[in-house]
This record gives C-alpha cells, sequence and structure tokens, in this order.
C-alpha cells in the first residue's frame, strides 16, 4: 500500500545543541535504513519549510504507523497520512523523463 505521508518538523527552540545534533543523525540513519529497505520511496523537502513530502510502501496501516512511531523526530513532528491509490488517467514515465522536462 502506498501512503503520502507530510511531516512538519517542529523540535523545541530550547532544544540542547547535543540532543538536536544526536537525534538529526539518528533521524538521518532511520531514515537510510527504510529508503534502503523500499519501505521509503521517495523523500522530497517542501522549499522554504523544515518539513517534507514522503511516499512510503509498506503491507498496511499498522506497518506504516510502526515506522512512524520509529523516527526518532516523531515527537517533534505534526504528520498528515494520505492513502493512495493508482489513478486511471497516468501517464507512465521514467524519473529521468521527469528531471528532463524541468530543463
Amino acid at each position: 500500500m502506498l501512503f503520502a505521508v507530510h511531516m512538519t518538523v517542529n523540535p523545541p527552540p530550547d532544544m540542547d545543541p547535543e540532543a538536536r545534533a544526536t537525534t538529526l543523525a539518528a533521524e538521518k540513519k532511520y531514515a537510510d535504513k527504510l529508503q534502503r529497505a523500499g519501505k521509503w520511496l521517495h523523500l522530497w523537502c517542501c522549499a522554504g519549510r523544515y518539513a517534507n513530502l514522503s511516499v512510503f510502501d509498506v503491507t498496511h496501516n499498522d506497518r506504516l504507523n510502526e515506522l512512524l512511531w520509529g523516527l526518532p523526530l516523531f515527537p517533534y513532528m505534526e504528520i498528515t497520512v494520505t492513502p493512495l491509490a493508482l489513478h486511471p488517467s497516468v501517464v507512465p514515465r521514467t524519473a529521468a523523463a521527469d528531471f528532463s522536462a524541468m530543463e
């Protein structure tokens, strides 16, 4: 099942700098692991904000919930989840075609 997940990160402004650095490093390691496992398919920055739009591919809602709760930054996030379904008018394309169209 595919899910679009919008995450806005709101760490406390007075967070200890060492704790912040440790949490960010753990977050990067966890995200890398999920991407390499094929669970976190896309990870896009939302320009101008400490937020991202991601696409996860998991077996069911409970699995997504487990993965999200495992994020080291989870306590500081606002998360919105949208289940995705294939649109009947989608035109198949490759990532290379997507980026070349932007030039």
